[in-house]
């Protein structure tokens, strides 16, 4: 496709999206001058267009109701159309006010520890995903190339090619940590202060206050915190960004290292001990001034050598090793990474809960279903790695789990039900295999196998 026949497509695919074109035009007056500061976005939030692709994203991420029971079958039962044009009507004269989020606490995966989540209604999220699509153009213009988590067009595994990339040039000594309660602690008038850099619009700024100050209804009580963005909200990604990105703009990489950001999760790759040491330092000081701290027990210094010891990050383990020698040549030494012992252990609770014999009941085929469908969302996101080996033993334990439910099933023995897995033919049972189902990473290729024409700016 020419560039004439390109440009035309996408300005024919804005006038058909007047919401992304929306978006694209306050990016580029963002871009375009760093230091205006937007006035008039809140007849924007209110507009049918932006409130319907709003409901849009609400609804394909599903989603429990919040403290008013009200489900989205039910929003769809009342009428979609007629509840956008009720909090069209609220947005535009001001009367929209949001209820406590409802707070619950789930498990994080690996681990005894519990995450606090809070869902809002879901006419809040649907006002939460409205506010977002129009403010996340503006701040998105600033982020800074060492920020991943939550940007549009950026992902983990970006922030995981970092890593290689800078381990190639010789940064080898990686500070990690993570901020502690990092979406519960941030101060709220900081984070209305770093808001107010880009946006004056005083009714933007009043939906925002309201958003924070409704609070949570935990046992019954409502509790109004003056910190956080609770984890939950539509648009509390967004906010934490906007905040940490103080942090992002104070970072010297000459300094003190390359910074890889991914939400409240940090790495820093520096040359030396004595750079690591100074990073760590600074990064305790940035945020004492933003009113957070790291995490203790996540935090601390790894020196990536041959023998040494690795460190997680974003659900892989990292571990500089040495290829096999092979046809004579030379071994090579290169950061690897495959799923570490937390993201293993959620597979096999996942898998172990989707084959539990409280569903003995439910078909075989519907088992399998459920088994596969995790474990292709699991494979989908480690494949990018070294990960051939700890695919075999996942594989190998969905075969046994699905073996011991036909043997229950059945009431037979387990060798029964693992002879069933072994010799059933693929088209029978239908268990997806997962080996020669990976792509090991390169330095200074991003993870889709592209040249990365980017690593030469990160220096």
């Amino acid at each position: 496709m020419s560039a004439v026949s390109a440009s035309s497509a996408t300005s024919g695919s804005l006038k058909l999206d007047p919401v992304r074109a929306l978006q694209h035009a306050l990016y580029r007056s963002a871009k375009a001058d760093p230091g205006r500061r937007f006035h008039a976005l809140g007849d924007k939030v209110h507009r049918r267009d932006v409130l319907w692709h709003a409901w849009v994203m609400v609804r394909r991420n599903h989603g429990a109701p919040g403290i008013d029971a009200i489900t989205l079958a039910e929003v769809e039962e009342y009428g979609v159309a007629r509840l956008l044009d009720e909090l069209a009507d609220e947005l535009r004269g001001g009367r929209w006010r949001p209820l406590p989020a409802r707070r619950v606490f789930i498990p994080k995966p690996g681990s005894a520890e519990q995450r606090p989540l809070s869902i809002p209604s879901v006419r809040d999220r649907i006002v939460q995903a409205a506010l977002k699509m129009v403010l996340e153009p503006v701040f998105e213009a600033d982020m800074l190339p060492c920020s991943f988590g939550f940007r549009p067009r950026r992902g983990a595994h970006d922030a995981l090619q970092v890593l290689i990339d800078e381990a190639w040039r010789g940064r080898r000594w990686v500070v990690e940590t993570d901020i502690a309660n990092c979406f519960e602690a941030i101060p709220h008038e900081k984070l209305m202060q770093a808001i107010e850099e880009r946006v004056c619009d005083r009714s933007v700024l009043k939906l925002l206050r309201a958003m924070l100050r409704a609070g949570v209804m935990e046992d019954g009580q409502v509790k109004r915190p003056v910190t956080g963005t609770p984890q939950g909200g539509v648009v509390s990604p967004l906010l934490a960004n906007v905040y940490l990105h103080r942090l992002d703009r104070a970072w010297d990489a000459r300094r003190h290292g390359v910074l890889v950001r991914y939400a409240d999760d940090a790495v820093v790759m520096c040359a030396s001990r004595e750079q690591a040491e100074a990073a760590l330092e600074r990064l305790r000081v940035l945020l004492a001034d933003l009113g957070l701290e790291p995490k203790a027990a996540k935090t601390r210094i790894v020196h990536l050598q041959v023998g040494g010891e690795g460190l997680d990050f974003l659900g892989f383990h990292h571990r500089w090793v040495t290829s096999r020698p092979r046809d004579g040549r030379h071994p090579v030494a290169f950061l690897a990474r495959w799923p570490s012992d937390r993201a293993m252990q959620h597979a096999r609770d996942r898998v172990r809960e989707l084959t539990d014999r409280r569903r003995l009941l439910r078909p075989v085929k519907v088992i399998v279903e459920d088994v596969n469908a995790f474990l292709r969302g699991w494979a989908a996101y480690f494949r990018f790695g070294n990960s051939a080996h700890t695919f075999d033993q996942i594989g190998s334990y969905a075969r046994m789990r699905i073996g011991g439910f036909l043997a229950k099933k059945h009431r037979r023995t387990r060798k029964f039900g693992w002879a069933m897995v072994a010799f059933a033919s693929q088209d029978s049972l239908e268990l997806i295999a997962l080996h020669g189902n990976v792509v090991a990473p390169r330095p200074f290729r991003d993870w889709r196998g592209r040249p990365n024409a980017g690593g030469e700016r990160r220096r």
